[in-house]
C-alpha cells in the first residue's frame, strides 16, 4: 500500500501542502474548517506523519545509535534492552547495528549511523585501539557518543564500565584462599582493555600470594565458549596439569568446564572453574558457575542517561562512571559448600 504523504492530502481537498502542513499541526492561521477536512481524509487514509523529516526540522532525529561487537550473548541483551528501555521512556528510538567483532564493520556502522543523522551514539568497542580517529570527527560533528564496557583508553570520552581490576583480584584470591595453587588464566584478546585489567589482577592475586607466574598457564583464548573448551583441551594434550581456572568471560569458563567434565574431570574437587560476566548463564549451568556478577542493568541504563544529558548540555565534560560489580561464589568453586 502507497505511503500516504501531506502532497496526497493537499491534492484531493485542493490545498497548498504548506496549509495542510499547518492544518495537522493545528496552526492558529487555519480556519477550523479547514483543519477538520485535513484531519478527517488523513484518518480516513491512515496518514502518520515522518519522524524523520518533523526531527530534521527541530534538529533533531530522536534516533539513538546502539553498537556493539555482539547480539548473542545474554550480556549485549540485557543491556541493550535497558538502554532501549530508558530511551523509548524520553521519546528516543534506537538503531542497532553488531559489529561482528570487526573494527572495519565498526567503522562502517559509524558511517551508517552518521548517515541516518542519529542524534547521538551508544557503543561497545570491538578494539579499544583502532577507530579512534573515526570516534573523535564523528563527535566533532556534533554527535556524541557514550562507551561502555569495552571502552577506549582516552579520558576525553564519556564511558561506563566496573571495577574490572578489583573484582578479579579478588576473585582469584577467592581461589588461593581454597586451596588452588595451579590457576589457569584463560585471557580475553589483548586488544580489549578489561581483558588486560582482569589478567593483570590475576598476576598480582598470585604475586600477593607468593604463587610464582606461569606463563604456560596463562592461555590466549578469545571470548567464545568454543575457545574454552579448546583452551583446556590444549592443557590436557601438553600433560600441563592445573587445579582452577579463572576465565576472562563466563562463556570461556562454561566451555572450560565442559570440556572438562566431558573428561571425566570433577568440578570443583579436582579443577575449580570461575568466570566473569554474571548472566543468566552462570546460574543454568551444572555446577552452577562462580563469577563476578557485573550490574547490566545499571549498565545500559547508566550509558542510555549519560547520553541524554550530552543531548540536552552539549557542552557536558567528559566523564567515567565506574559500577559496582559483585563477586557470586557458587559451587563451581565450592562444590555443596557453593552459595548464590
Amino acid at each position: 500500500m502507497k505511503h500516504v504523504t501531506i502532497k496526497d492530502i493537499a491534492l484531493r481537498l485542493h490545498l497548498s501542502t504548506s496549509t495542510v502542513s499547518r492544518a495537522l499541526t493545528d496552526d492558529k492561521n487555519i480556519r477550523q474548517e479547514t483543519k477538520a477536512k485535513v484531519r478527517a481524509l488523513a484518518e480516513e487514509w491512515g496518514y502518520k506523519p515522518n519522524e524523520v523529516a518533523l526531527g530534521l526540522k527541530r534538529g533533531r532525529t530522536n534516533t539513538v545509535g546502539i553498537i556493539v561487537p555482539e547480539m548473542i550473548t545474554p550480556f549485549a541483551a540485557e543491556v541493550i534492552g535497558s538502554i532501549q528501555h530508558l530511551l523509548f521512556e524520553k521519546g528516543l528510538r534506537v538503531i542497532i547495528t553488531q559489529s561482528d567483532e570487526n573494527p572495519e564493520t565498526e567503522r562502517n556502522n559509524l558511517r551508517l549511523m552518521e548517515q541516518f543523522r542519529v542524534d547521538g551514539i551508544i557503543m561497545n568497542l570491538c578494539r579499544t585501539s583502532g577507530n579512534e580517529e573515526e570516534y573523535k570527527r564523528i563527535q566533532q560533528q556534533g554527535i556524541p557518543i557514550v562507551f561502555f564496557d569495552r571502552v577506549p583508553e582516552s579520558s576525553e570520552v564519556t564511558k561506563v564500565i566496573v571495577d574490572d581490576y578489583v573484582k578479579s583480584f579478588f576473585l582469584v584470591e577467592h581461589l588461593i584462599r581454597t586451596g588452588r595453587r595451579r590457576i589457569v588464566h584463560l585471557q580475553g584478546p589483548d586488544y580489549i582493555r578489561n581483558a588486560m585489567e582482569r589478567k593483570r589482577a590475576y598476576a598480582d592475586a598470585l604475586s600477593k600470594f607468593n604463587i610464582p607466574y606461569e606463563p604456560a598457564l596463562v592461555i590466549s583464548a578469545g571470548v567464545s565458549v568454543e575457545g574454552g573448551r579448546q583452551a583446556v583441551k590444549r592443557l590436557q594434550k601438553e600433560g600441563i596439569s592445573f587445579d582452577a581456572v579463572f576465565a576472562f568471560t563466563d562463556t570461556l569458563a562454561i566451555g572450560a568446564m565442559n570440556y572438562l567434565q566431558e573428561q571425566g574431570v570433577q568440578i570443583p574437587e579436582e579443577v575449580a572453574v570461575a568466570g566473569f560476566s554474571g548472566t543468566i548463564l552462570s546460574t543454568i549451568v551444572h555446577p552452577p558457575l562462580t563469577t563476578v556478577e557485573q550490574p547490566l542493568h545499571r549498565i545500559g541504563e547508566t550509558a542510555a542517561q549519560l547520553l541524554i544529558e550530552k543531548l540536552d548540555h552539549p557542552q557536558t565534560v567528559a566523564r567515567t562512571v565506574v559500577l559496582k560489580a559483585e563477586i557470586k561464589i557458587r559451587q563451581s568453586t565450592l562444590g555443596t559448600l557453593g552459595i548464590s
